[in-house]
């Protein structure tokens, strides 16, 4: 929920590429190693929250992002962004 509204989040591919180029990223697997070991910024999860939103559908800059009231805090945002994470790199039968 951002500012009381709920969205539809997915990591497609071209959000992947979108989050790679933001993040300056070497590759994806180090961004999953920064979750993974809780090394992750706030940029990070800004970044792949709106990938996130963009890869779901949503036209949303980064400035609406960053001054949006995120439902549960800034730990809810970055909960949110590493099951987004998660879920990309998850193999689904």
């Amino acid at each position: 929920m951002i500012d009381g509204q709920g969205y539809e989040a997915r990591l497609t591919l071209g959000a992947l590429a979108e989050l790679e180029v933001a993040l300056g990223a070497d590759s994806l697997v180090a961004l999953v190693e920064r979750f993974e070991s809780n090394r992750f910024s706030s940029r990070d999860v800004l970044a792949l929250l709106l990938a996130g939103l963009r890869g779901g559908g949503t036209v949303m800059d980064a400035a609406t992002l960053e001054h949006a009231r995120i439902e549960g805090g800034p730990m809810a945002a970055a909960r949110a962004a590493a099951e987004l994470l998660a879920r990309a790199f998850s193999v689904q039968a």
